[in-house]
C-alpha cells in the first residue's frame, strides 16, 4: 500500500460537510411531486455520490416525465436554500483539513462531483474555504464526473503530483471508484458500520469513523513509510 502521501484530495459532500441528508431530502420531495415515492434511505442509496443530471434516464423511467433544465434549476434553488438553513460541518473536519494542509505544506484540494457554486457556498458557510481557495475542482466542469476519475486527475495535476502519491478522502462507492481509477490511495470516512462493506468493495484501503481521527492515521502511515 502506498503510504508516502504528498497531497490530500478531499471529497466535499459527506466528508467535509453533512450535506447529503439535506440534498437528498429535497431530491426525494421533488421526485415524489413527480410521482416517484422513495424513502430517505432509498433516495440516499440511489443518488449519494452522483450528479442528479447524470441520472436522467433513471428519473425519467420512474416518473414517466422528462427531466427538464427548469426542473434541475428548481432542484438546485431549493437545495441551496435548505443547505443555507441547515448545513453543518462534519465533526472533526476542521482539524483534519488543517492537519492535511500542514503535513503536505498546502498540497490539498477539494475534488467534488457537485457543481462549483454548491461546493464553494458550502465551504464558505462552514469556514473551510481559506484552506481550499484556488484548489476546488467540480465534476460538472469535467468531461466525466464521478465515478470517472477526471476530477481527481485534474486536482492531482494542479498540485503537480502523481496520483500514486495522492491520498483521496471519500465516503461513497462512486467517489471511491473515481479515486481508485485515478490511481490514488483512497481512505473512506464511514460513520455507519452498515456501509463498510460497500466502501471496501469499491476499493477503499482504510475505513475510519470520525474525521478527527485522520491526523493520527496520516502520522502513523508516514512513520510506517519512514517519512
Amino acid at each position: 500500500m502506498q503510504l508516502k502521501f504528498e497531497a490530500v484530495l478531499f471529497d466535499c459532500d459527506g466528508v467535509l460537510v453533512d450535506s447529503e441528508p439535506i440534498t437528498n431530502g429535497v431530491l426525494r420531495d421533488m421526485l415524489q411531486e413527480q410521482g416517484w415515492a422513495l424513502s430517505q434511505e432509498e433516495c440516499m442509496r440511489m443518488f449519494v455520490g452522483k450528479a442528479v443530471k447524470d441520472e436522467r434516464a433513471l428519473i425519467e423511467l420512474q416518473t414517466k416525465k422528462p427531466l427538464t433544465e427548469a426542473w434541475l434549476h428548481e432542484f438546485r434553488e431549493r437545495r441551496n436554500q435548505a443547505l443555507r438553513l441547515h448545513l453543518q460541518v462534519v465533526p472533526g473536519a476542521h482539524a483534519a483539513v488543517a492537519a492535511a494542509f500542514d503535513i503536505t505544506q498546502g498540497r490539498i484540494a477539494c475534488a467534488s462531483g457537485a457543481d462549483r457554486f454548491k461546493v464553494e457556498m458550502q465551504l464558505t458557510q462552514v469556514d473551510l474555504m481559506p484552506h481550499f481557495e484556488g484548489r476546488i475542482f467540480s465534476g460538472h466542469e469535467m468531461a466525466r464526473t464521478k465515478p470517472a476519475p477526471d476530477v481527481y486527475l485534474a486536482a492531482a495535476a494542479h498540485l503537480a503530483q502523481r496520483p500514486a502519491y495522492c491520498l483521496v478522502i471519500e465516503d461513497s462507492p462512486a467517489g471511491i471508484t473515481a479515486g481508485v481509477a485515478a490511481g490514488a490511495t483512497v481512505w473512506a470516512y464511514c460513520p455507519e458500520p452498515a456501509l463498510a462493506q460497500a466502501l471496501l468493495d469499491a476499493g477503499a484501503q482504510q475505513l475510519f469513523a470520525h474525521m478527527g481521527a485522520l491526523p493520527d492515521l496520516w502520522r502513523a502511515s508516514r512513520n510506517a513509510a519512514g517519512v
